[in-house]
């Protein structure tokens, strides 16, 4: 049984050339039949996260962006530096799909009970190629959203959602009783401070504006530093004292930043100390990179003992470590707090072809708080 089903769709499509040129297209692409356990999404939201970002562009030089074709379908191209193109090899000639999360109406359903129950369906999606306006996918990857949610509340309820949670649980994993967190004014941001708040978990948050700093206190954050501030070092040592904060979470990635935490921390960790060691104190340090909003070098300058670690922490493993049914149990979570603890906002809608132009991609791009971009691909 079917409610509407075309046999092909539009999809946005990101090709590193062997010329070293990026090439970002719309396509025209075969819907596929769902099979027994498959179903048929028209995806009427998909929202434009950091993390679709690398794939899209490809380390590309956005700067030189060009766009050409028609204005229902451009072409945009970009000059890829030679050092990035080292690391693009298994990429180059292959056209790939764009777009991690979303959300649409289910319009066909394979054979089996499960996929029949969803036909109809306003769900969540996750799996890739979102940028389209047709997905099959495994049932397994959608989540029915409450009766009345429209698409563009649903279509960020995967990465940010579950990665706040995500977050939440790394520390309690680790015996940790405190975060810090980097970006702290997004969309994923405000979510956490939300979280924590419910969750009873100290959390001090970094932003870069003193406006940021009033939009995260009018949602309930105690610890707010702003980076720019003069007195940003002695604001963040006193909240990690305040919270025993000994784990954070970096979404700039390059500069300083990391290192600043872990100094902190160590200061924190040091304070009551009754005797002196050449060593730092004992107290583990724990820095996670979750992205690269600074695609600089990490500097690291070691003033924070031994007792330290810096490392990446990506969601796709941690949700591999727990489980499916704790999965689950997070998903059910997200689906109750869509409109409160888990609501996202966004700067501006836009359709697949209006995603490539510039005016559009010279926003979205520079990755700012505040500028989050929805696709919404049957918008024509």
């Amino acid at each position: 049984m079917t409610i509407d089903f075309p046999s092909t769709g539009r999809s946005l499509r990101s090709l590193v050339t062997t010329q070293g040129t990026l090439e970002i297209s719309l396509m025209e692409v075969a819907v596929l039949e769902p099979g027994p356990h498959e179903v048929v999404v028209r995806v009427e939201a998909s929202p434009i996260n950091p993390s679709d970002l690398g794939l899209l562009f490809a380390g590309a030089d956005m700067s030189r962006a060009t766009v050409s074709g028609t204005t229902e379908s451009p072409l945009l191209t970009a000059p890829v530096d030679v050092n990035a193109l080292r690391g693009l090899s298994a990429r180059v000639g292959a056209s790939l799909p764009v777009g991690n999360e979303g959300a649409g109406t289910v319009v066909a359903a394979g054979s089996s009970e499960t996929a029949q129950a969803l036909l109809g369906k306003t769900v969540a999606v996750t799996g890739g190629s979102m940028y389209s306006q047709y997905r099959t996918v495994d049932v397994a990857l959608v989540m029915v959203l409450p009766e009345g949610t429209p698409a563009s509340a649903g279509a960020s309820a995967f990465v940010n959602p579950l990665t706040a949670l995500g977050m939440v649980a790394t520390m309690r994993r680790e015996g940790r009783t405190g975060i810090v967190h980097t970006a702290a004014a997004s969309n994923l941001g405000q979510m956490l401070v939300k979280l924590c708040g419910e969750e009873q978990v100290p959390l001090v948050n970094i932003v870069r504006k003193p406006e940021q700093v009033e939009t995260l206190r009018a949602l309930g954050a105690q610890y707010v530093c702003n980076s720019s501030s003069p007195s940003f070092m002695g604001e963040l040592i006193e909240a990690v004292v305040a919270t025993s904060a000994t784990v954070g979470f970096d979404a700039t990635g390059g500069g300083n930043l990391a290192s600043q935490i872990l100094s902190a921390m160590e200061v924190a960790a040091s304070r009551d100390a009754t005797e002196y060691s050449r060593y730092g104190s004992n107290s583990h340090k724990q820095v996670y990179i979750y992205g690269g909003l600074d695609r600089g070098p990490t500097i690291l300058t070691r003033n924070f003992g031994f007792a330290w670690g810096v490392g990446g922490w990506l969601l796709p493993p941690f949700l591999q470590s727990i489980g499916p049914d704790a999965v689950n149990e997070l998903r059910q979570r997200v689906a109750r707090g869509l409109e409160t603890t888990f609501s996202s906002t966004y700067a501006k809608e836009v359709s697949l072809a209006e995603a490539l132009q510039p005016e559009a991609f010279t926003i979205y791009g520079l990755q700012a708080s505040g500028e989050k971009y929805l696709i919404t691909p049957q918008k024509l």
